[in-house]
């Protein structure tokens, strides 16, 4: 059995914080053959299944039940167990909320953190300053007021703000990485959705995000992302653990999860589903794929084909199959499967499907866009 629920223990509480800086084997899948798309169509097989608000920030310890959360208020805060130089990557939105400011007008928010939660950061702007120059210089306020260093990358899900961060981010020397694989800040942000959004006394009920997100029509697969052959398989979640364990210690290509984070229990034997790739070019197609930010598979069950997609709102066409009454169900048991794992799930690539080992191995999870 899998359960699914946001840990919302690593989420600070504006008015309670302060700035605290610290000085310096594996598994063979249950294999579901079929082949990759290409000219001839496979048959699956079966599958089993400004602040416009005021800035409140303590400078010293206060007792959590003494205070009462104000949604107004603004946050900082870095884990005081955490090196402040370990920090390399943020995790960054720049958008409205459903809040109205004195004037009638939509407020924007910056919402900065980094995949563990360690670093938490917002502070609210006017609608009248959104721009990369407001964006540099608040980027810069947090490395200064929280003593963290500028991050190498920083990471974010909205392709209409692309102009204005990646400005920003070029003139500060940090790599900006357009990837829905923002999965702290997409969950943060539904959290705060809930518990300070709501609660805010500009709130607007049922407004719209200003800047939805994209789901464009899928494209044809670059040549260079080509497998031979491909299955839905499917690992115990014991299994799949050791593969994560492994991407560095093995020089795997891939990415995971804060599983304890996502507040994902799983029980070591619930099989995971995935999807395998095999070709005989296996570690240049993992080493592609390594640099395309893969964030989820879906089964498109009028096209009859897998969707692959990467970064911000690229959309592939992955693989294929025949569409029939039998190789449906099987695509039905397989997304399925998924759903039963609250949204997890996998791609490896192999070069051959027999094998034990993978050459590339990506934990992924389907999630619903945000609510701003």
């Amino acid at each position: 059995m899998a359960s699914f629920s946001f840990n919302t223990t690593r989420i600070r509480t504006p008015t309670l914080q302060s700035h605290k800086h610290k000085p310096i084997s594996r598994s063979k899948p249950t294999r579901l053959p079929s082949t990759f798309t290409s000219n001839n169509l496979p048959k699956l097989h079966h599958f089993r299944p400004n602040s416009v608000s005021e800035t409140s920030v303590s400078t010293q310890q206060i007792d959590e039940q003494e205070v009462e959360d104000d949604p107004t208020a603004e946050l900082s805060y870095l884990d005081p167990e955490t090196d402040p130089d370990s920090i390399m990557e943020w995790e960054l939105d720049f958008c409205s909320r459903p809040i109205l400011d004195i004037r009638g007008k939509k407020v924007w928010e910056l919402v900065v953190c980094d995949e563990s939660l360690s670093l938490q950061h917002t502070k609210y702007f006017p609608n009248n300053v959104i721009n990369s120059i407001t964006l540099k210089e608040a980027i810069v306020a947090i490395s200064d007021e929280l003593g963290v260093p500028l991050p190498e990358k920083i990471r974010y899900f909205r392709s209409q703000m692309q102009t204005i961060i990646t400005k920003a981010c070029t003139e500060l020397g940090i790599k900006p990485i357009p990837s829905k694989r923002c999965l702290s800040l997409l969950l943060w942000l539904e959290e705060r959705y809930e518990t300070v959004y709501t609660r805010h006394p500009g709130f607007q009920k049922g407004s719209k995000p200003l800047l939805a997100l994209d789901n464009p029509f899928p494209m044809e697969l670059p040549e260079n992302l080509f497998g031979e052959k491909w299955a839905f398989v499917q690992l115990p979640f014991s299994a799949v653990q050791k593969e994560i364990s492994s991407l560095d210690s093995n020089l795997v290509f891939g990415a995971s999860l804060d599983l304890d984070l996502l507040g994902i229990e799983i029980d070591d034997d619930t099989l995971i589903p995935g999807l395998a790739v095999a070709s005989s070019r296996a570690k240049p197609l993992a080493a592609w794929m390594n640099g395309l930010e893969v964030c989820a598979i879906e089964v498109d069950f009028a096209r009859a084909c897998l969707i692959l997609s990467v970064g911000i709102s690229g959309r592939y066409i992955y693989a294929s199959y025949k569409k029939s009454p039998v190789t449906t169900k099987e695509a039905e048991a397989w997304e399925e499967a998924k759903k039963a794992c609250g949204g997890l799930h996998f791609l490896a690539i192999q070069g051959d499907l027999e094998s034990d080992d993978c050459v590339g191995f990506w934990l992924l999870l389907d999630l619903p866009p945000p609510p701003v």
